[in-house]
């Protein structure tokens, strides 16, 4: 059994006159929700062999944008402690066979890892591990919104064997279903 846990980066601001998408910071909103995401994880005490000063996944990897690097601050202000990300390029504006191709090469004694980037990779990457009967996916299905926390458990043995329906989605944990002034506007 391995824990793939999925993040996607908060919710990023278009008024910054940024040359590059890759550089798009996080607004207001996106910071607070990273924050409260972390939180959120730190009050679940979710991660495997975790001490109060020890990590809470074995391994972590990320797409190297702004708005993920932000991110990751925003869940570490949460969580009280450092995630302690590798960023791989590959994973910036990824699809989901890249995204798979990069979890099916996870070092084999991790068991368990985040994976921190964008959509719709990261949405497709979901719905490509969890069967249709999975209870969750319908709210996957629906919409993978920004700073949304995924944790789903992979019926394998080791990384490389991951893919299709193979996992089951523990969580969907939305920032809005934490605190609703966290949620779309209207």
């Amino acid at each position: 059994m391995k824990t793939l846990t999925l993040l996607r980066h908060a919710k990023s601001t278009w008024d910054d006159p940024v040359a590059r998408d890759f550089d798009r910071p996080l607004n207001g909103r996106g910071r607070r929700a990273a924050a409260r995401i972390g939180q959120w994880l730190a009050d679940e005490g979710l991660g495997d062999g975790e001490t109060a000063e020890g990590p809470v996944f074995d391994l972590v990897r990320a797409s190297p944008a702004v708005r993920v690097r932000q991110t990751i601050e925003g869940v570490e202000d949460g969580l009280r402690r450092p995630l302690g990300a590798l960023f791989e390029p590959r994973i910036y504006l990824a699809s989901a066979v890249t995204l798979l191709d990069i979890v099916q090469g996870f070092a084999p004694d991790a068991a368990s890892a985040l994976l921190i980037g964008h959509n719709p990779g990261l949405e497709d990457l979901l719905l490509l591990l969890t069967p249709d009967a999975d209870p969750l996916r319908g709210e996957a299905e629906i919409k993978y919104p920004t700073a949304t926390l995924a944790i789903l458990d992979l019926a394998v043995d080791t990384w490389r064997d991951a893919g299709a329906g193979c996992a089951t989605l523990r969580h969907f944990i939305r920032p809005r279903d934490l605190d609703a002034s966290l949620g779309p506007d209207d």
